[in-house]
């Protein structure tokens, strides 16, 4: 396996490729839903390789001035339970960290809370029901 801090075209087709086989396609999300205007070339992506395939991917984009939002985590369904998921949020934060960034904050799908909590995130909002899932707003001061 290979973290990739996806900075090219090529690396952000493999972030763009997992979130299409593994949340639109299984979710019914439309394209339009999936890729919103956060999707843009500002938006930094984490992609994880198997041999060249990409198996997961995050991406991140400034709240503000000292915190990131990490959000579309998505591991193929054949790669999940064996960490990879943690390894792609932990990219995110060391990343985001080495950006100047002291806070991360993601918006967690209800059933994945207690998977946030065990990396050390907090719950700081109310559950909120989207179009696709109910999600939950959380948070982690970022440290070296």
């Amino acid at each position: 396996m290979k973290i990739i801090r996806a900075t090219e075209t090529w690396g952000r087709a493999g972030a763009y490729y997992v979130r299409i086989q593994a949340m639109a396609k299984k979710h019914h999300i439309t394209l339009q839903q999936e890729f919103d205007g956060h999707d843009n070339p500002d938006t930094k992506y984490i992609v994880v390789t198997d041999d060249d395939f990409p198996v997961a991917t995050a991406r991140m984009y400034p709240i503000d001035e000292e915190s990131v939002m990490i959000g579309r985590v998505v591991v193929l369904p054949e790669y999940r339970h064996q960490g990879i998921g943690t390894q792609v949020v932990r990219e995110c934060e060391a990343w985001a960290f080495e950006m100047g960034y002291r806070r991360a904050v993601l918006e967690s799908r209800d059933n994945k809370v207690d998977f946030y909590k065990q990396m050390g995130y907090s719950t700081c909002g109310q559950m909120v029901c989207g179009d696709t899932f109910s999600c939950i707003r959380m948070e982690k001061e970022l440290r070296e």
